[in-house]
């Protein structure tokens, strides 16, 4: 793998982080709401909720680019994003739903000052239960503010 691809995986890992934003703010927070609802509400006692159709939406893409950049010849190059993006989801799914929602009863007692401010920033998030008005629809790039609050905890 050649440095050009690297920087093509890094740079749709972190691109990533943008189009989450935008997608949680304009399309989650807008006209999917109904979608995501539930993810804000707990108005479920399932496992699963709507909002789980996100994963699949997000992580179609990613698939995409993955088959095509292993099996296309001519679409070869679109394998190093689609490495990026689905690492990016891999993360998402570690940090989100393991690690700030505990899903999965792991991750719980991680004690670093980034991941605090993560939690924080989510918490905040989720204190809004409208579609409206929220803050914090990113989930790596944390707000100043939440770091210091971390700060002032400890």
């Amino acid at each position: 793998m050649t440095i050009f691809n690297t920087s093509i995986i890094i740079i749709s890992y972190f691109g990533m982080e943008a189009v989450a934003w935008f997608t949680h703010k304009y399309i989650m927070h807008g006209f999917l709401w109904h979608l995501h609802k539930d993810h804000h509400s707990k108005e479920t006692s399932s496992f699963f909720e709507k909002n789980d159709y996100f994963f699949l939406i997000f992580a179609i893409p990613g698939i995409l680019f993955l088959f095509a950049g292993s099996f296309i010849p001519s679409l070869s190059r679109l394998l190093y994003p689609g490495i990026g993006i689905v690492l990016y989801g891999v993360t998402y799914f570690l940090v989100h739903d393991v690690f700030i929602h505990q899903r999965f009863k792991v991750l719980r007692n991680i004690d670093n000052f980034y991941f605090k401010a993560i939690r924080r920033a989510h918490k905040i998030h989720h204190k809004n239960i409208s579609k409206e008005y929220g803050e914090c629809f990113g989930m790596l790039w944390v707000p100043l503010k939440y770091f210091k609050d971390v700060l002032k905890k400890n």
